[in-house]
């Protein structure tokens, strides 16, 4: 049998060799990974309904004749923006003029007999019946003139309200008759907007609910209303229901009949958000890196959070965060929990990080 005392004797010799080798491969500290923070902030948000809606003016008629009549005069030009009780149209009425100037005078003597015959009863040369009768006389005289007066104001015709005209569509000598349009007058100081949406937002539809309009004819430009009120029924076959918002119009540049979309900003509240970047999904759950400070520094902590609304590049917190939390924007695929990070540069969430590298790649 070969003897043991060689190979013992080697490996003796080699052990040294064996501790010095592990002494030196001993792992070191790790070092820290720069990343890119945003803060979690807070800012109005609100669901965003979309619907599409109708303008119409504030008050809007058709200006026509209240009698059958020719026109004889015209005080208004295409577009001309006119005050309440401006005459418009005149009709012709020299026929209510001559009864007018005959009711005017019986009116005149009716008026004398009566305050002679009061004298005269105050003599008692009259009787009280001579009176009453002469007091008769004297209001049917001023029932007559007040008539007349009232079927010449009808050939005058006036602004019912303070707005803007349409085209004008008769000239002077025209016929006109009560169904005929002489015109149109709207009042577009402010503009109604009305459209539907879902009966599921019901609930959340009431009066000064924000809006947000646009029309095609003035590009992304905004215009802001609010809800003024929501009709009473749902319709049974669409399952939708009619709202009215109002949109104020300083400048007139809005025009009743214009198509416009619209947003509806439905449960508006005052949101927690982080960048887009800086959340982590792993099957429905999602989760973002918080900065956490410590005796040694900085690491990076995993918490999961609960989203909410989405807006272009940022994400509503409902849960996991509190504000002012710092988040790992970039940099997250390389900062594991625990590690230790340094921020390259700190971010408020609002600059722009187009085009920056993630140091994390």
């Amino acid at each position: 049998m070969p003897s043991l005392r060689p190979v013992t004797r080697l490996l003796t010799r080699c052990l040294p060799c064996v501790f010095v080798t592990a002494t030196l491969t001993a792992p070191s500290p790790a070092s820290a990974v720069a990343v890119l923070v945003a803060e979690a902030r807070s800012m109005p948000l609100a669901e965003r309904v979309e619907a599409l809606g109708t303008l119409k003016a504030n008050e809007s008629v058709n200006i026509t004749a209240n009698v059958t009549e020719t026109i004889s005069a015209i005080h208004f030009d295409d577009g001309q923006r006119v005050s309440e009780g401006d005459i418009l149209v005149e009709l012709t009425s020299v026929e209510q003029h001559a009864q007018l100037d005959e009711a005017q005078v019986r009116a005149v003597e009716a008026e004398r007999q009566y305050q002679r015959v009061k004298a005269l009863v105050a003599q008692g040369a009259a009787s009280e019946s001579l009176l009453d009768e002469r007091k008769r006389d004297l209001d049917a005289a001023r029932a007559v003139l007040v008539a007349i007066e009232s079927r010449l104001s009808d050939r005058l015709i006036k602004a019912p309200f303070d707005g803007v005209l349409g085209l004008r569509n008769v000239s002077r000598g025209t016929l006109v008759e009560p169904a005929d349009t002489i015109t149109t007058l709207d009042d577009d100081s402010f503009m109604k907007l009305d459209f539907t949406v879902p009966s599921v937002f019901m609930s959340a539809l009431v009066p000064g609910l924000r809006i947000e309009a646009r029309a095609p004819a003035y590009g992304d430009r905004t215009f802001e209303g609010v809800v003024r009120g929501v009709d009473s029924r749902v319709d049974p076959v669409t399952r939708s229901i009619q709202v009215r918002a109002v949109i104020p119009n300083p400048e007139r540049t809005l025009k009743p009949g214009l198509l416009m979309r619209v947003e509806l900003l439905v449960d508006p509240r005052d949101a927690l958000v982080v960048p887009e970047a800086a959340i982590l999904h792993q099957g429905q759950d999602h989760f973002v890196q918080v900065i956490v400070e410590d005796g040694d520094g900085l690491t990076s902590e995993r918490r999961q959070i609960q989203i909410g609304a989405r807006k272009p590049g940022l994400v509503e917190v409902r849960e996991g965060l509190a504000k002012g939390d710092r988040v790992i924007e970039h940099g997250h695929l390389k900062a594991r929990p625990g590690q230790p990070v340094e921020i390259a540069r700190r971010d408020d969430a609002q600059a722009d990080t187009k085009g920056v590298a993630d140091p994390a790649r």
